[in-house]
């Protein structure tokens, strides 16, 4: 069975409303990570958000997100799919949204995020060899800079908050940036809410309502 038609089936289970999909562990890219790693696919996802898309039974997407980083590349991929979506999305950052993890809370047209949750900012890395020329350190540099502009643009945290948080060197022990949790998330302006998995829904819920026109009580607000 092909992943269009796993998802069409999965929207009739559902009553053609809400599509779950878990980004979780690390997001697997063009380079395989080892078996003792949990991953996320991103050419896996890719096509499922597309089906998703055009899927006339599925009207809303609910991300779960606990990310603990991986390829740039392909979790921007992601991101910029989610963010063009009409369909009415929603994430909910549980566990932990680590690097790649904040772009694609942010690329949900809500987000939420756990108030136990955390999310980890620090500047792009790179593990293994890297050649020590300008256009090495110039690569990084343009990569970084699409992610702050990513998240600049789908969220309210500004760019001198942001670089400010990625390159802090007061609060990790080993490494370079920050990590913030739920309340802190949303008062920087990273996520739009604090919320549990009901309020995700309640949101999605509500602007499945608006969409046909439906009064639908929400507890969202």
């Amino acid at each position: 069975m092909n992943e269009v038609n796993e998802i069409r089936e999965l929207g009739m289970k559902r009553e053609g409303e809400i599509h779950c999909l878990t980004i979780i562990g690390q997001i697997e890219g063009h380079q395989l990570l080892g078996d003792d790693t949990k991953t996320t696919k991103y050419e896996h996802v890719l096509p499922m958000l597309a089906a998703i898309e055009e899927s006339e039974e599925i009207e809303g997407l609910l991300i779960l997100l606990n990310t603990m980083g991986g390829d740039v590349e392909a979790g921007l991929a992601i991101a910029e799919l989610i963010a063009g979506m009409k369909k009415p999305s929603c994430s909910l950052v549980l566990g932990g949204g680590h690097s790649i993890g904040v772009p694609l809370a942010a690329a949900a047209r809500r987000s939420f995020i756990a108030p136990s949750a955390a999310m980890t900012i620090h500047p792009v890395r790179l593990n293994g060899v890297v050649i020590g020329v300008p256009q090495t350190y110039n690569y990084f540099a343009r990569i970084q800079e699409r992610i702050v502009r990513f998240v600049t643009a789908h969220s309210h945290c500004s760019r001198e908050e942001y670089l400010r948080l990625m390159t802090n060197t007061d609060e990790l022990a080993n490494d370079v940036g920050s990590v913030i949790y739920g309340e802190e998330a949303v008062e920087k302006g990273l996520i739009d809410s604090l919320g549990t998995l009901s309020d995700a829904l309640d949101y999605l819920h509500g602007e499945i309502a608006g969409k046909h026109g439906r009064n639908e009580e929400k507890r969202f607000t």
